[in-house]
């Protein structure tokens, strides 16, 4: 167990909340907490946000890299703990996942396929609320723009959370799929 938890803590580079900002919105009923996720492999992003009636606050990110030197079926298995144990510790209502749109290949398909299955397995048995948005719509919801660049989507992230720096891609893709789904419930009102 012990080696396990070095191992843990030798893949994520986690962060947290700076300082408590948030910024307002109206129209939304949704309060609590929102986990973005943009599976990959081997390098999985996850970031929680925190609703209320009126603002939106960054609560943690983290990026959960894993190397080559670990197995399909082991890089699986940590994405499976990872979104399970963040879903565990930050008490979360829902779960907002970017859609995997356009692939290469069928192998990157299979690959990304499972990534995303890892992690809306552990959310399954949480029985939570999953959305999965295709990346144009929350590239649209986050900056207002579908074509917009991931450097785009990384700074008005950013800019909307009060973040002192722009979050790493993973974790910054991660945010903005928690956003587009906090933004999605507001047009519904």
């Amino acid at each position: 167990m012990n080696n396990r938890r070095a191992l843990w803590t030798n893949t994520l580079t986690k962060r947290s909340r700076p300082e408590k900002k948030a910024f307002a919105i109206q129209g939304s009923n949704f309060c609590g907490k929102v986990l973005g996720i943009d599976p990959s492999l081997r390098g999985s992003g996850f970031a929680v946000l925190e609703a209320d009636a009126r603002t939106v606050n960054y609560v943690t990110s983290l990026t959960l890299k894993l190397t080559a030197r670990r197995s399909f079926t082991e890089c699986l298995g940590e994405i499976f703990s990872t979104t399970r144990r963040l879903l565990e510790e930050h008490e979360i209502r829902a779960v907002a996942v970017e859609q995997t749109v356009y692939v290469q290949n069928f192998r990157t398909a299979h690959i990304l396929g499972s990534a995303r299955g890892a992690c809306l397995a552990a959310v399954a048995l949480q029985d939570l609320p999953v959305s999965e948005f295709a990346p144009l719509r929350i590239k649209k919801a986050v900056t207002g723009l579908g074509q917009a660049t991931k450097i785009q989507v990384s700074h008005m992230a950013a800019q909307l959370l009060h973040l002192p720096k722009v979050l790493p891609p993973d974790e910054s893709d991660a945010a903005a799929a928690a956003l587009c789904y906090i933004f999605s419930l507001k047009s519904l009102k």
